[in-house]
């Protein structure tokens, strides 16, 4: 009896005096005011790392850190906070995440059971007048329901105004991370805080205005960044990351380390290019605010002058060879236009290109700017092309039929023909590509137009077709499958 006595003693004992520890560490809130700087990388996944500076008078012994003003999206478990001025000094011993936001709702839920002042609206001699009385809340689901002057009241109407007494500690205005932190000195110290945050991205858009005949372009890249963290950051320092960055099924980053520097496409750039890992880091020369819910365009990228192509191309389909379409008809067939160019300094390029949508313009007769196409392009690296398809001909049609089919051996070989007449309305000749998918093993046997093996299943033929004529391509192809 004695020793349990003594056990319930001691614990009791320890129990007070944790207790008094604890409330005897100070309590400080630092907010947006206290940044020294702050810079953002965002990536092109809905993915952003925040790291900013603080400068905090922190006293020695235990403190409860209030920091405030971090996004509402943030991702609690990837926070790191350092003292820079006396790293040894700070030690995080616990770490809380406050994201129960102040608003009228939630408030109104905290007071459930609680009094607070009524300020009721009274009309009395068509003389409007306001009545402040005690109440209490008893329940704030699906309705109000109030004991006033001993009545019980649901969902009164003439509430003009509602007064409470304090603002619970559990609520705060903005979503704050809250540590429990042991200081070894007293002073000024600069604090940094980094984490990664959903709710930022950021996606490439292109202007491409090509010439009167269609060999030259000139290119804008912008860049698009959509800001809907919850938070607002002034004179930021921004990087952008381009590049399929590998993510786990909880979203978590990866750690992306090493840098190298490459030429800016444009002098004037506002953005200095270099690799980093194996993507590629955009960074804006200046700062700049990014405040929550507002997208931000920033010109990324300017060439002129720089050699495009553009190409007729008929793509066939592999399904032609596995049975008949519309019998004794020819069938009609879109013939695309493409546009591409080299994305090499020799082509006055040679910038990494993020993936993003590029936009084509030319000048009608009048020099008025008109759309004529879009598409999308991928991560494009210098030194490689971008090919993009504008939308179909409109005076180049084309058509197909069978004209032949052939068991040759019980083995499993055949002979097909074909035979693709191609119209040019324009006013000027065109050479259309026409990109043949064969199955099997195949050998053409006979065609019109050279043909080119550009793969194991496809065939290529070039056709030109003079202005205001007709083209016919022919082929017989034997396949064994």
């Amino acid at each position: 009896m004695f020793r349990l006595t003594r056990f319930l003693f001691t614990a009791l004992l320890l129990g007070t005096v944790a207790t008094a520890t604890f409330a005897q560490s100070s309590e400080q809130t630092t907010t947006a005011r206290d940044r020294q700087s702050v810079n953002i990388t965002v990536y092109n996944s809905n993915l952003g790392l925040v790291r900013e500076t603080r400068r905090l008078t922190l006293p020695a012994g235990r403190i409860a850190l209030r920091f405030a003003d971090v996004t509402a999206q943030i991702r609690p478990e990837t926070v790191h906070l350092a003292s820079l001025t006396a790293p040894s000094s700070l030690r995080i011993l616990e770490q809380n995440y406050q994201y129960d936001l102040l608003n009228p709702a939630k408030l109104l839920d905290k007071f459930v059971g609680r009094d607070l002042t009524l300020v009721l609206r009274r009309y009395q001699n068509n003389t409007e007048s306001f009545e402040p009385v005690q109440a209490t809340l008893l329940s704030n689901n699906g309705g109000q329901v109030w004991r006033i002057n001993g009545q019980i009241v649901i969902n009164p109407t003439n509430i003009a105004e509602m007064r409470f007494p304090d603002l619970p500690k559990n609520l705060v205005a903005t979503p704050t991370l809250v540590w429990d932190l042991d200081n070894k000195e007293t002073g000024a110290q600069n604090v940094e805080a980094s984490y990664l945050t959903s709710g930022m991205n950021w996606r490439a858009d292109y202007v491409l205005l090509v010439n009167a005949d269609d060999t030259k372009g000139d290119l804008q890249g912008w860049v698009t960044l959509t800001n809907a963290s919850g938070s607002s950051f002034d004179d930021a320092r921004l990087q952008l990351v381009a590049g399929d960055v590998n993510r786990v099924s909880e979203e978590r980053n990866v750690a992306l380390a090493g840098a190298m520097m490459r030429k800016e496409m444009a002098s004037d750039s506002q953005f200095q290019e270099q690799g980093f890992f194996e993507y590629h880091m955009y960074t804006l020369q200046r700062p700049t605010t990014i405040r929550d819910n507002e997208t931000k365009q920033v010109s990324l990228l300017e060439a002129a002058g720089f050699d495009v192509k553009k190409e007729f191309v008929l793509n066939g389909q592999r399904y032609y060879y596995t049975g008949y379409n519309n019998p004794g008809a020819a069938i009609k067939e879109k013939v695309g236009v493409f546009v591409q160019f080299r994305n090499a300094q020799t082509n006055k390029l040679g910038m990494p290109l993020p993936a993003g949508t590029i936009r084509l313009y030319k000048k009608d007769d009048q020099g008025n700017q008109q759309f004529i196409g879009e598409d999308r392009i991928d991560h494009t690296p210098k030194d490689e092309d971008v090919r993009v398809k504008v939308g179909d001909a409109f005076d180049i049609v084309a058509e197909r039929k069978q004209t032949d089919y052939k068991v040759i051996a019980s083995g499993h070989v055949y002979e097909y023909a074909y035979e693709i007449k191609i119209r040019n309305h324009k006013d000027s000749p065109v050479t259309v590509v026409v990109n043949e998918p064969i199955g099997g093993d195949w050998e053409m046997v006979a065609s019109t137009f050279e043909a080119k093996n550009t793969a194991a299943f496809a065939a290529q033929f070039n056709v030109p077709v003079a202005k205001d004529g007709e083209a016919t391509l022919s082929y017989r192809v034997r396949v064994r499958y």
